[in-house]
């Protein structure tokens, strides 16, 4: 197991130097689903929600949460976002919404957390939007599924 780069020799944690790494393109995906009832994913798709456009709002919600990771999560770095965006794709299969975003910048750390970020907050705002006609909708499977770019390289998800 490689050595934990938030932990400095004394154990205390530290947000990680990135002054010596080099600036290079970084891009992640991640992805992550509300499952819910079948009556709650047409009401979605008929835009009758009482809250409005449920994935309009996640999508920005998403965006913006994705900005503001570094103020999130404690030792991220700020980054200069070059893009971010999101897909949220009906599913009758699940039932529910499929969340995929994307994250790319140029610089000196990678944009894993940012995707991450924005998945996560997208999938709240879906479950905040609609709680009020499907309580039991769940949050699933929200992980990393390809990294671009930086020392550690290429990165698939199940490879």
């Amino acid at each position: 197991m490689s050595k934990l780069t938030h932990i400095d020799e004394t154990g205390a944690a530290s947000m990680v130097d990135v002054s010596d790494k080099a600036m290079t393109e970084r891009e992640a995906t991640a992805e992550g689903c509300v499952v819910m009832e079948p009556a709650t994913l047409a009401l979605i798709q008929a835009g009758n929600a009482k809250k409005g456009d449920v994935l309009g709002v996640a999508r920005i919600a998403g965006i913006m949460a994705a900005k503001k990771t570094h103020e999130l999560i404690p030792l991220c770095h700020p980054l200069m976002l070059s893009k971010i965006s999101l897909e949220l794709e009906p599913d009758e299969a699940l039932p529910g919404i499929r969340i995929k975003a994307t994250a790319k910048l140029s610089g000196q750390t990678g944009v894993e957390m940012e995707a991450l970020t924005a998945v996560s907050i997208a999938c709240l705002t879906i479950y905040d939007m609609v709680k009020a006609a499907d309580r039991g909708m769940s949050i699933e499977g929200i992980r990393l599924i390809e990294k671009r770019g930086g020392k550690s390289g290429h990165f698939r998800a199940g490879e």
